[in-house]
């Protein structure tokens, strides 16, 4: 018998949303105009799994460094939690503002 479980991407949006939130600079997520999707896009094609994070974030934050922990924090907390790698981890930052 096989010991593979598939968790939702739904699920794995969730944790990178924690993920994310818990980076310094990160005032929050920017939710999206499309259906299902609060700031975070798991998708899985064939196992590979990309993971998109749409960001608003603080005013002196530097948007470089900001981005590169969140990428850091979302792979490895996925790993931790779901026990995958992400292929990808794409931040966009949509919206700037006071801390």
């Amino acid at each position: 018998m096989s010991e593979h479980a598939t968790i939702a991407t739904d699920i794995l949006a969730r944790y990178a949303a924690d993920a994310a939130r818990e980076v310094e600079g990160v005032r929050g997520l920017v939710e999206s105009h499309l259906p299902r999707h609060r700031g975070v896009r798991v998708t899985d094609e064939e196992g590979r799994v990309a993971v998109e994070l749409h960001l608003a974030v603080d005013w002196r934050a530097s948007i470089p460094a900001v981005g590169r922990q969140v990428q850091q924090r979302v792979a490895a907390y996925l790993e931790r939690m779901a026990d995958m790698r992400p292929a990808t981890v794409d931040v966009v930052v949509d919206a700037i503002g006071p801390a």
